[in-house]
């Protein structure tokens, strides 16, 4: 913390450590945290399609092994200020070979706010059509599952078992209400 002239404790600005294509570590007083570069976003999609879940599963590097996710991208990462349903109707056909009518956004949410300044519109998919397999762009290599909604409990304890990862937002489908 600061001072400002009239002597109110002001937040110090944040120093840029560290700055990637993708992110940027920072430190902030005793705080040390990482944020997206460039303003660039996530949105993250809950997509049901007759009674069931559409989820990908691909190897993420930072916990070196396969993870079970809600189908996501980025948003603005290649057209600044670009709007969140239109990212987010791009990345379910990419990743999944579903294209949706249109999305309901459910809010802002924060993953890991202690570590990471990143946050993540949440949206819903209404209207889907099958358009082809997915998988996702080059070298993404995603495994799409549609999975029962009552079978999601099950299908996520044998992924675990099999050594897959499970990201924290799948909690959702457990605790309902977005889902309805």
């Amino acid at each position: 913390m600061s001072n400002s002239a009239d002597g109110v404790e002001t937040p110090d600005a944040p120093e840029t450590m560290w700055e990637g294509r993708f992110i940027t570590a920072k430190r902030e007083g005793k705080w040390e945290y990482v944020s997206r570069s460039r303003g660039i976003g996530a949105a993250v999609i809950i997509a049901i399609d007759d009674g069931h879940i559409l989820l990908v599963e691909q190897y993420r590097v930072p916990i070196g092994k396969n993870c079970i996710e809600l189908p996501a991208g980025l948003i603005g990462d290649e057209t600044a200020g670009e709007d969140p349903a239109v990212a987010a109707i791009r990345e379910l056909e990419e990743e999944t070979g579903y294209l949706a009518e249109r999305m309901e956004d459910l809010g802002e949410y924060y993953s890991s706010p202690g570590m990471v300044s990143e946050s993540f519109r949440l949206m819903k998919a209404h209207g889907l059509t099958k358009t082809g397999e997915g998988g996702g762009v080059e070298g993404e290599d995603i495994t799409v599952h549609r999975v029962a909604l009552d079978k999601v409990e099950t299908f996520a304890a044998s992924k675990r078992a099999a050594g897959c990862g499970i990201d924290v937002k799948m909690l959702l489908l457990l605790a309902g209400g977005f889902l309805d």
